[in-house]
């Protein structure tokens, strides 16, 4: 990609410039990454090699938990390593490459999690028609449209950042390269690409919040008249997919909804939905889900019974 740009390469301030501090978040978010990629490893390895595990919901959950892996997977390695060094240096193709490839699994996970309140919502509130609803071909169709959103929506946040001249300074405050944070980098005017970028992510926000609330004011208005234990079943199912929605969902439209902000505000916030709910994900879903639990069960069992019977 063709770009007036003097700037080679940038450089990621972090989070701290303190060494010492630097080394706790060295250990701190090595762990973090470590039990992000290990945990939703093995529900995408549970769920893919699972006979039970074969309902939409864990389909959803095994697309979820892979973009979760690629998403913490952009920036995460880079901010660990950056811990060990005095600059945290990024190419400039590497920066933009790191920007679309954030925008990218981070707005594919946002439609995920939309296409799963739907799913939720078939199955309690038309139960008799889920099979028809929710086929696998459906399914298949949704996630894909899930992944062809997502790039879309990357493509549009990255394209006019790209375009910009950067011609100095290349201290980039934050611990990944990000829209607004290169925007103030850019020796050029950056209203219509602050504009673009806001609006972007404003419209999938808003639509995509509009239709979870929608899902789950239908889904309640349903249960009116049910007992107790009507309640309990249906929002046990729901539980695991709203918490999700809160940690992620929450966070990243508090920083990307908005015109202007803090730098330093965006960035403690990115890395709660950038690293820490993605590897709250696997807990979130097997502490409150005995049918994944069971699955890990066997296929721990069915690995060690493996492993024993070639000893």
């Amino acid at each position: 990609m063709e770009n007036s740009s003097r700037v080679k390469e940038f450089i990621l301030l972090g989070l701290s410039e303190n060494q010492g501090v630097q080394k706790i978040y060295f250990v701190v978010f090595l762990l973090f990454y470590t039990l992000t990629v290990a945990g939703n490893l093995l529900i995408v390895l549970t769920v893919t090699s699972s006979q039970h595990l074969n309902s939409p919901m864990y389909f959803f959950l095994c697309h979820l938990s892979f973009v979760d892996v690629c998403y913490s997977s952009v920036t995460a390695p880079q901010m660990i390593s950056g811990f060990l060094v005095e600059n945290n240096t990024i190419s400039f193709a590497g920066c933009i490459g790191q920007l679309f490839g954030f925008h990218f699994f981070g707005c594919t996970e946002i439609f995920i999690l939309t296409a799963m309140a739907y799913d939720r919502y078939a199955a309690i509130c038309r139960p008799l028609h889920y099979p028809a609803l929710m086929s696998r071909r459906l399914c298949g169709c949704m996630v894909g449209g899930c992944w062809a959103g997502g790039f879309l929506h990357s493509t549009l946040q990255t394209l006019p950042t790209a375009l910009l001249p950067f011609c100095g300074p290349n201290k980039v405050a934050h611990y990944f390269c990000d829209v607004r944070p290169l925007l103030h980098l850019a020796c050029a005017d950056t209203r219509a690409a602050s504009l673009v970028a806001v609006a972007n992510s404003g419209v999938i926000s808003l639509s995509c919040f509009l239709i979870l609330v929608a899902s789950y004011v239908v889904i309640l208005v349903s249960l009116r008249g049910q007992k107790p234990a009507g309640w309990h079943k249906a929002l046990s199912t729901c539980g695991s997919h709203i918490t999700m929605v809160i940690l992620f969902f929450g966070p990243c439209t508090f920083v990307y909804i908005r015109p202007s902000g803090d730098l330093a505000e965006d960035r403690s916030v990115a890395v709660f939905y950038g690293l820490i709910a993605p590897m709250l994900n696997p807990l979130i879903y097997t502490l409150r889900n005995g049918e994944v639990k069971g699955a890990i069960r066997k296929l721990c069992r069915r690995k060690v019974g493996s492993g024993n019977g070639k000893e």
